[in-house]
């Protein structure tokens, strides 16, 4: 559950904002007339494996070293 705060009153108390969030992890949500704009929340680092990243974002060819067709090839154009 994530706590609602004016733009003004949050420019007011911004550290006193800052800290209640480092230490109670609850984002809060900055609102400008009512309407939600901004989200803090504290930082969570993302440890990824590199090569989980790039998993599945490198093609199969079956025959790489056949001849490409003229008409595939785009730089001819």
């Amino acid at each position: 559950m994530s706590a609602q705060v004016s733009k003004s009153q949050f420019k007011a108390k911004a550290l006193e904002f800052f800290r209640q969030i480092e230490s109670s992890g609850v984002p809060v949500v900055v609102t400008d007339h009512g309407q939600p704009r901004l989200e803090v929340r504290p930082y969570t680092p993302h440890a990824r494996n590199p090569l989980d990243i790039l998993r599945g974002t490198v093609l199969r060819y079956e025959s790489p070293t056949a001849p490409v067709a003229e008409d595939d090839w785009d730089a001819l154009r």
